[in-house]
């Protein structure tokens, strides 16, 4: 690269503006902070599968594609007379500046947890100063997965001391939980089964976090390993010359199973 990164942003936002201008792309002129929510979210999602997936190549035109939608919105920000994309990054500074004391200042920590620690004090003390925020678990979006938000939730919960003592202690909840669920299940009480239910997901994300995993992640390995095993079903299937619509039940069970002693085969530590 011959250029600095600041010429090149310099680039990208005057390449916003002429596409938002009057003589630009009249898809672009027509979009909204409302119409971009879902591009957004995509691209955020593309990002996290570029990095799972290991390949810096995508991992590039993905970061790419996210930093595109920063600078939409900033865009329609200036042009409705709201901030411009430099209020943007001055506030970024500042926010980094103020919440790394020790080492922009003379504050002192020793480990990763205190530092995170200190950034989650200032964070709350800023909010208060400004009116936004009255409870320790304010800050976490409605909008993100319902497993993250409980994650989040919990961990700001467990800043102040207010959790579990360790994952076995917490499992002990998720058993009381299941044996709720099953009675609202019996019972075919649909209502409380959906409050149940929740109960036993909020439970599994706090023996997920206390043992040290994330929920999210744990849940779409889970995805990942069905869709893998489904696939060998249908493979299985084909190689007969049928399909899993011509298959009855008991015959994709059958080999759903062969599929799964063929993993277990290959990897024992696969359940």
């Amino acid at each position: 690269m011959s250029q600095s990164p600041g010429i090149l942003f310099e680039r990208l936002l005057d390449v916003m503006s002429r596409l938002r201008g009057p003589h630009g792309c009249p898809w672009d002129r027509e979009q909204t902070r409302a119409s971009l929510k879902p591009f957004l979210l995509e691209e955020a999602y593309e990002v996290l599968e570029a990095i799972d997936a290991d390949d810096p190549s995508q991992l590039r035109e993905e970061l790419g594609d996210l930093l595109l939608q920063v600078v939409f919105h900033a865009q329609i920000a200036t042009e409705r007379g709201e901030f411009t994309m430099a209020d943007v990054l001055d506030d970024l500074v500042a926010k980094l500046v103020r919440r790394h004391p020790h080492v922009f200042g003379q504050a002192e920590v020793g480990t990763a947890t205190e530092a995170l620690a200190q950034w989650e004090r200032l964070k709350h003390r800023e909010a208060l100063a400004e009116g936004r925020r009255r409870s320790v678990l304010d800050g976490v979006p409605r909008a993100l997965p319902a497993l993250l938000r409980a994650q989040r939730v919990q961990s700001k919960a467990a800043r102040v001391h207010f959790d579990w003592p360790t994952a076995e202690a917490a499992w002990d909840k998720v058993e009381e939980e299941l044996r709720e669920a099953a009675a609202a299940v019996r019972a075919g009480d649909r209502a409380r089964l959906r409050e149940e239910l929740g109960d036993v997901l909020f439970s599994l994300v706090n023996v997920a976090r206390l043992a040290g995993l994330d929920a999210e992640d744990a849940l779409g390995a889970a995805i990942d390993k069905f869709r893998r095993r489904f696939a060998g079903v249908e493979a299985a299937l084909q190689a007969e010359g049928r399909s899993v619509e011509d298959a009855s039940p008991a015959e994709l069970e059958r080999s759903w199973e062969a599929v799964k002693d063929h993993e277990r085969a290959r990897n024992t530590g696969d359940p």
